[in-house]
């Protein structure tokens, strides 16, 4: 990866990210029977950002199941992540639970149950399944996040007008905004995605996380959605299942076989990391990995 020049662009947008050194690259992949595999600046720390929606959703789903339908859709957007367009047509529903829109939605489900405990909840998760309690959140992301989130408030508050959100807009947003700022890097990261590499099993533990048949719907929705206007871009090339995040980091799943974290802090058009995946390209093509073939 360092012999290529393009980079990509830092998301300048959250001020806090546009700090970060486009130059990093990381990367590590955990095969099931626990062999670890790290390259380059693997222990350095990133916000995950959208990848923490792939744990809310877990979370969300154990706490009210296929009921969270009613209030957030299943299928691939075509339009920016943070984009409104769409809840006019559809009345405050959102496509899907990645986009920032559903995501909102996801929190306030988790939010409801728990109020005061809501943010500890995620963060208590994201501790478990990478079995890893120095995971923590950076709260100057958080408050760069909330200083500059006008749009995100936007979409919370038209949701709230059609019934979507139960809870206060700023209750659910400060979730929301915090649980974007976790810091991980990418050996946390791939070792939280064990479970469903492994039909919903931690494989360490060997304790279920969600049902085989929950992991496998999660799965099919981040190869769906994970990577909002550039899904089918990433489906295309890489054939996993995945989640990217505007800090630069793709969680990858191959069912079965391993769980892979990347992170290069330079985004594409989409926002969506550019080494990141083009990594991911390399390494599904030599390993035999796509869900649709070798």
């Amino acid at each position: 990866m360092a012999e290529r020049p393009e980079r990509g662009k830092v998301a300048s947008y959250i001020p806090e990210l546009a700090k970060i050194d486009p130059r990093k690259f990381g990367l590590v992949v955990v095969s099931n029977d626990g062999e670890i595999a790290v390259a380059g600046d693997s222990e350095a720390p990133f916000s995950i950002q959208s990848i923490s929606k792939v744990f809310t959703l877990t979370l969300a789903l154990g706490k009210i199941g296929d009921r969270l339908w009613q209030r957030v859709g299943r299928e691939p957007s075509g339009s920016a992540f943070n984009s409104i367009v769409q809840l006019e047509y559809e009345k405050g529903k959102p496509r899907n639970p990645f986009i920032n829109s559903g995501a909102i939605a996801v929190t306030d489900v988790i939010l409801s149950g728990q109020p005061r405990e809501a943010l500890g909840e995620i963060l208590r998760f994201m501790q478990f399944v990478a079995d890893d309690n120095a995971i923590k959140i950076d709260d100057e992301v958080a408050a760069s996040e909330q200083r500059t989130g006008y749009r995100n408030a936007a979409l919370a508050n038209y949701m709230k007008s059609f019934g979507v959100l139960d809870n206060p807009v700023h209750f659910t947003l400060g979730v929301y905004f915090h649980h974007c700022a976790i810091a991980m890097n990418c050996r946390q990261l791939a070792m939280a995605g064990r479970f469903l590499a492994n039909n919903g099993i931690n494989p360490s533990t060997g304790m279920s996380v969600v049902t085989p048949e929950r992991a496998k719907r999660i799965n099919s929705i981040m190869m769906m959605c994970g990577h909002y206007d550039g899904s089918g871009e990433f489906a295309y090339r890489v054939g996993l299942p995945g989640k990217s995040g505007v800090g630069g980091g793709i969680l990858a799943v191959a069912p079965g076989k391993a769980s892979i974290a990347v992170w290069s802090p330079g985004l594409d058009e989409t926002g969506n990391s550019y080494l990141g995946r083009i990594a991911l390209e390399q390494l599904t093509r030599r390993m035999g990995w796509s869900v649709f073939g070798a």
